[in-house]
């Protein structure tokens, strides 16, 4: 009997320590840049180096461009959060939770209370751009790229990639930051 309990105990320590978390970069309890992800595939380090303007050894977090590169041209549908059609807030809540294993609420008006504020020149990777269309405050979410754009999904061309200082887009722009941890683990 003692053998057998032994043996079961010994197969449970193999097999959790087998068990592998990838981990998530934190600094000042927010979500930053990262480089302890799985590197993007060669094809997707390049396409997303040219569209983003950057050297492809910039383009380090795989998960996030397979993702970006999965839902880009998805078509915009309010209240979507799937392949037929997704709105901006449904698109930063998957991306965040499949990019960088984080669970943020579903709603803009929600996620703003989730962020640290930053200004412009401190944007990071993953961290999330406010915009206010039509007299509502906080009604649109994008997810910061690198420099200087970001990834959303539009209302007339779906899931795009644009620049942050573009101009129509800009003068809607009303904050940014990263996700606080401190907040989310309290809520």
């Amino acid at each position: 009997m003692k053998k057998g309990i032994w043996i079961i105990l010994f197969a449970l320590v193999i097999l959790a320590s087998c068990h592998t978390k990838k981990k998530y970069p934190q600094t000042n309890n927010t979500i930053s840049s990262n480089t302890d992800f799985d590197k993007p595939q060669p094809s997707l380090a390049e396409k997303y180096a040219e569209i983003l303007k950057v050297n492809k050894r910039d383009i380090k977090n795989g998960a996030l461009y397979a993702f970006i590169d999965e839902w880009l041209g998805t078509p915009y549908k309010f209240g979507g959060q799937d392949k037929n059609g997704i709105d901006c807030s449904g698109f930063a809540q998957l991306l965040e939770k499949k990019a960088f294993g984080i669970s943020i609420p579903r709603s803009t008006s929600e996620q703003v209370n989730f962020i640290k504020r930053k200004y412009e020149e401190e944007l990071v990777e993953g961290d999330l751009v406010f915009y206010d269309y039509d007299g509502r405050k906080f009604g649109h979410v994008g997810i910061y790229l690198q420099n200087g754009f970001v990834v959303h999904a539009s209302t007339s061309k779906g899931v795009i990639i644009v620049q942050l200082h573009d101009p129509y887009m800009y003068q809607h722009f009303t904050r940014a930051g990263s996700i606080n941890n401190e907040v989310i683990s309290n809520k």
